[in-house]
């Protein structure tokens, strides 16, 4: 495993030759290349196009960080209680949640999953109330789950009609969840391959849809904003953002694409998830490790800063204290970098954490200290774990974790 590289202005890095400065909407001629090379090969997360199922999992091993799927062990946990603190992720490999131990003080080391419970197909996203019910998006409907006593407790399916049910990167069904702040209502962003997808309203009490709003194509991410009056999809096939009001369900669709449009549902250079920020409302969208596109819903400006992890990125979480964590998937290009966790400062200094193999999505401890990043992966390369950071020691090492069957969304209980 390497070693976390030291902090360094987001600035600080001179662009190579063929990279312009984020000033413009015009596309390096590296980026250029690659949206052509992804609209080529028609692979990855950059397309469309159905891709194929996972592979099932195998008989679980004792281990995951070399790639089996680990047996929960329920000795960890108390018959029937959930501990604080507990991870909780949304094993897109298989058709269940899975409870993790993360270790002694949420460290990782000799933590190990506690139990899995069936949620529905294809688990993508997850959101956990304060009343410890976990809402988790499937490709047949949004899985209600007691996390405290891990039963499921209904599956509601979808008001949208989204095709098969199926497994796989394309999958129809839920993608990105959210929470309102007062917890009366979930959003979940609903992809139907090939069209527009659809923002779905569910009354938390009756557990019922109560709503759908038309967004982009294919909602990767969805978030509220801080007063709760307004919902983003974070459209990954449209290169867009779309604003839905929460009372009247009506849209504005706003474009974030720094790199351009072209290449279509071929190209890499899409929005994937967002972080809404609590000060003034701004979402932050993390592209390609090297822009971060500061969206102001209000007006729909985007304005551009500088990153430095030179990495594809997906995964995106915001600490208490306003630090940005972004997941970095790893290369699409020879000259790209590996896989990272990028540690953003609120001034813009950055932290680069090198990642072991491809990652999804990132959730942070109640206390800020730790980041926990799921290795799932939408596309290939994923394994059946978690990657533990420590927020506070640059000179740690990151822990490997067991964890579920290619798990992408995760919540810290």
């Amino acid at each position: 495993m390497r070693r976390a590289a030291a902090v360094r202005p987001a600035g600080a890095r001179t662009a190579p030759t063929g990279r312009t400065a984020p000033t413009g909407r015009t596309a390096p001629v590296r980026r250029t290349a690659l949206g052509l090379l992804a609209a080529a090969l028609l692979a990855g997360c950059g397309t469309g196009t159905p891709g194929a199922a996972p592979e099932a999992s195998a008989t679980p091993a004792t281990t995951a960080p070399s790639g089996g799927t680990a047996a929960p062990d329920p000795s960890r946990s108390p018959a029937g209680r959930t501990p604080e603190g507990t991870l909780l992720v949304a094993d897109f490999g298989a058709d269940t949640v899975t409870f993790v131990d993360p270790g002694p003080d949420g460290s990782g080391r000799g933590g190990a999953p506690i139990a899995s419970v069936k949620a529905g197909t294809a688990p993508y996203g997850l959101v956990v109330g304060e009343d410890g019910r976990a809402w988790v998006a499937t490709a047949e409907g949004v899985a209600v789950v007691d996390t405290r006593q891990r039963t499921r407790l209904a599956l509601i399916p979808y008001a949208t009609e989204s095709g098969p049910v199926t497994t796989g990167e394309y999958r129809g069904g839920g993608m990105g969840i959210a929470m309102a702040p007062d917890g009366g209502h979930v959003y979940v962003g609903v992809n139907v391959p090939g069209r527009d997808g659809a923002v779905e309203v569910i009354d938390t009490a009756t557990r019922e849809v109560t709503g759908t709003a038309r967004v982009g194509m294919r909602p990767f991410d969805v978030d509220v904003s801080p007063d709760g009056r307004e919902v983003y999809a974070t459209d990954h096939d449209s290169f867009d953002v779309t604003a839905v009001d929460a009372d009247t369900l009506a849209t504005r669709r706003m474009e974030v694409a720094p790199y351009g449009t072209e290449g279509g549902l071929g190209s890499w250079l899409k929005p994937h998830y967002a972080v809404v920020r609590p000060s003034d409302g701004a979402l932050l969208l993390p592209f390609e490790g090297e822009r971060l596109a500061v969206l102001d819903p209000r007006t729909g400006r985007v304005s551009i800063e500088r990153m430095t992890a030179n990495t594809h990125q997906h995964g995106a979480a915001l600490a208490p204290d306003g630090t940005l964590l972004v997941v970095g998937t790893g290369p699409i290009g020879p000259d790209d970098e590996e896989p990272s966790l990028t540690v953003r400062a609120p001034d813009g200094t950055e932290r680069i954490v090198p990642l072991d193999g491809p990652h999804e999505d990132v959730a942070v401890s109640k206390d800020g200290r730790t980041a926990y990043v799921t290795g799932g992966f939408t596309r290939d390369g994923h394994w059946n774990g978690i990657t533990v950071v420590d927020l506070d020691d640059e000179k740690s090492e990151p822990v490997r974790l067991a964890a579920g069957n290619r798990p992408l969304g995760i919540s810290v209980l």
